[in-house]
């Protein structure tokens, strides 16, 4: 999608760029890469294009994708692939992988260990949503680039 970035020359702001990165992985050592693609995008957002990106959405991003690869990697065959991509103020993590069955999250139970990712990037997220494709499904996770005024991490607005 399109995000406003500045023109160095005229210090102008365009809107017809395409900013985004994808990468695929197939192992659970490529979990961390992962990580490290998210950070690298949001890093060359602001020292590339200029656009603002608090630090609570950089450890909010760089945990979404860990939390959606890893659990790509656990529970589909093959490979998963990652998109990140900016769009209106948000950063879309996409994570699409082979296994057709949607995630569903637990009910809290304080006695459960583990199994508390999904549940972790539902709340983290100003949206989140699931498709499945003809082959696999779709995650899409939005986290807000910058901090809301008001105070909520995740972003919505509250009336």
């Amino acid at each position: 999608m399109e995000v406003p970035v500045r023109d160095e020359m005229t210090d102008e702001l365009i809107a017809d760029r395409l900013v985004m990165a994808s990468a695929a992985f197939e192992g659970s050592e490529d979990i961390a890469a992962a990580r490290r693609l998210a950070r690298s995008f949001l890093t060359d957002l602001t020292t590339v294009h200029g656009v603002t990106v608090s630090d609570r959405a950089l450890g909010m991003v760089q945990l979404v994708v860990s939390e959606l690869v890893t659990n790509s990697r656990k529970y589909a065959p093959g490979p998963c692939l990652l998109t990140l991509e900016v769009v209106e103020g948000v950063v879309e993590v996409t994570v699409w992988d082979s296994e057709p069955c949607l995630p569903v999250a637990q009910a809290a139970d304080p006695a459960r260990v583990g199994q508390h990712g999904l549940e972790i990037v539902m709340a983290l997220c100003r949206s989140f949503e699931m498709h499945r494709e003809p082959v696999g499904k779709r995650i899409v996770a939005a986290v807000a680039l910058a901090d809301d005024p008001i105070g909520d991490e995740a972003g919505d607005r509250i009336c």
